[in-house]
């Protein structure tokens, strides 16, 4: 199948249809490089550790964002997405939704304007409607690993 319909067959299973289209979203999985993994997990079973690997495996700079442990992944990891100070073009956030509006935000305020990307069935409707509204690209309720795997089957 083309990696465009199969993003736009992912793009069709989110709740978020203001979310951007394949073209845009292959766009930006090639213009990412740098991605601050919010709610990063130790527990190398959860989703909030294997997609942040996957996509440190696949040449991706993943900065883990989590107060309760020393390092991930072989990095040390940062207490809150304020203590990362290297630009990022990313936010991943793997966070329940109702802390999910305060890390966009976070986000938001951020110079370099990154890419605010709540992970599948995580959503913050309000706060993403601001955000876009300034001009920043915000995607919800998405898988980063479908996607990517959408772009990349190998």
């Amino acid at each position: 199948m083309d990696p465009l319909q199969d993003l736009q067959s992912l793009l069709d299973k989110s709740g978020d249809r203001d979310n951007p289209g394949p073209e845009e979203l292959k766009d930006l999985m090639a213009s990412v490089r740098s991605i601050a993994v919010v709610g990063i997990s130790r527990n190398p079973e959860k989703p909030a550790r294997s997609v942040p690997a996957y996509l440190a495996s696949k040449g991706y700079d993943v900065i883990p964002v989590n107060p309760f442990v020393d390092e991930i992944l072989g990095k040390k990891a940062k207490d809150s997405l304020e203590e990362v100070s290297e630009p990022v073009d990313m936010v991943l956030v793997f966070r329940p939704p109702e802390e999910a509006a305060e890390i966009a935000e976070a986000a938001m305020r951020r110079d370099e304007r990154p890419v605010i990307w709540l992970q599948k069935e995580i959503r913050a409707d309000e706060i993403a409607a601001t955000a876009r509204n300034l001009g920043l690209t915000v995607v919800q309720d998405l898988c980063a690993y479908e996607v990517h795997k959408a772009l990349d089957p190998t």
